[in-house]
């Protein structure tokens, strides 16, 4: 079964920041566990390491006896992962990530509730334990990081083999369909279709094509008048 998150995280890592090798749910061989997605950068020596967490209505909500437990599990899991880097991945510029889409604050609740606060604390254990700091993909952040990829997908007309880039992909080309056919249908009723029957068939220019929509304003407003 496809982890869309994961997918989405792996997707961003091959066409945004051009790792050629992305490996998913990687085991980290000396400790129990495993990296949610790994990518590399070859070219640059770039080596991208993420935890995702896709948790929607919640927030980001790890839980233990029932019992909010986000900074110990990530606090954990990120441990393993800076030791598995450094071990595996001396010579690479190292970036640790948390990827989240919906991270909330406390509000009025007590501060064991405060998701937002929970990323300071993990982010102050790891840096006191490996002098490295964390970084967070997750609301406003995380929304820009899907728009970057949807603005990739713009500028690519053959197809995307990446099941998430593909859907961005259909969603961009359904979207400039959808919007091409509305902006017809306003011009008058039953001017679309014999407008594209007739340019197709004449195989018209850009130039007469607007002689023709003006011709036929102009007999569809000469008709209502006849009609009133």
């Amino acid at each position: 079964m496809i982890n869309v998150g994961e997918e989405l995280v792996g997707s961003y890592f091959q066409y945004i920041r051009g790792c050629e090798f992305v490996q998913k749910n990687l085991p980290t061989v000396d400790a129990q566990g495993e990296i949610d997605v790994v990518g590399i950068n070859l070219k640059e020596k770039k080596l991208y390491i993420a935890e995702v967490a896709i948790h929607l209505s919640t927030g980001l909500q790890y839980t233990y006896n029932k019992r909010p437990n986000n900074i110990q599990k990530l606090t954990e899991k990120f441990s393993r992962d800076i030791e598995y880097a450094k071990k595996y991945f001396a010579g690479y510029d190292r970036h640790f990530m948390l990827w989240s889409p919906i991270v909330k604050g406390g509000g009025k609740r007590a501060l064991q509730y405060d998701q937002l606060d929970h990323l300071k604390q993990l982010n102050s254990n790891i840096r006191s334990k490996y002098k490295v700091e964390i970084e967070f993909v997750v609301n406003e952040r995380f929304l820009s990081c899907l728009n970057e990829m949807r603005t990739f997908v713009k500028s690519k007309s053959g197809e995307l083999k990446c099941p998430v880039m593909r859907l961005l992909q259909i969603e961009d080309w359904l979207t400039k369909h959808v919007g091409k056919d509305s902006t017809l249908n306003r011009q008058s009723p039953g001017i679309a279709s014999l407008l594209d029957a007739v340019c197709t068939t004449a195989k018209l220019n850009s130039v007469q094509i607007a002689e023709v929509i003006g011709a036929i304003a102009k007999l569809h407003a000469k008709s209502n008048r006849s009609v009133d």
